[in-house]
């Protein structure tokens, strides 16, 4: 028998930690073939969505697919999202959380080596404002504006 990751049980340790602090859970994800999400809210290949209990209809986390309906422009959709494609969980209101590596579905056509196997690995993510580099993914080079909604910034 195949030992199972431990991303998504983290996933739902981080997800439950959000919500017994009164935060709001927040999912980043890489969007590919396997990803069923509302495309047009897709940016740079990667979408992020509110997965709190006020904001979803049946949620369902479980080892190797996370499930649920949520509205976009008033309009309910369903969303599924393969854990090995979460790159991210972490509370809106103060950014704490966990970042992962997204997982290969398995070896692309083009690559000749054996795909590796990622497992989860943690990173300290920064909790003040001065801590936050302004080296966004993006390329916008400007710092987050104060006030506004929080960001996730990704550090390797």
């Amino acid at each position: 028998m195949s030992e199972i990751s431990t991303k998504p049980y983290l996933l739902r340790a981080i997800y439950e930690w959000c919500t017994d602090n009164g935060y709001t859970p927040y999912l980043a994800t890489v969007v590919d073939a396997r990803t069923r999400v509302p495309r047009e809210f897709v940016k740079n290949g990667e979408i992020v969505l509110n997965i709190s209990f006020t904001a979803t209809s049946g949620l369902k986390m479980e080892n190797d697919l996370i499930e649920f309906h949520a509205r976009f422009g008033g309009v309910s959709r369903e969303i599924s999202i393969p854990v090995d494609n979460v790159v991210a969980i972490y509370a809106r209101e103060n950014g704490q959380g966990m970042a992962f590596e997204a997982t290969p579905a398995g070896p692309r056509e083009q690559d000749t080596a054996p795909a590796e196997t990622a497992s989860p690995s943690l990173a300290a993510v920064p909790t003040q404002p001065e801590q936050i580099q302004d080296d966004m993914p993006d390329g916008g080079g400007e710092p987050p504006k104060k006030g506004g909604r929080p960001t996730l910034t990704r550090i390797k």
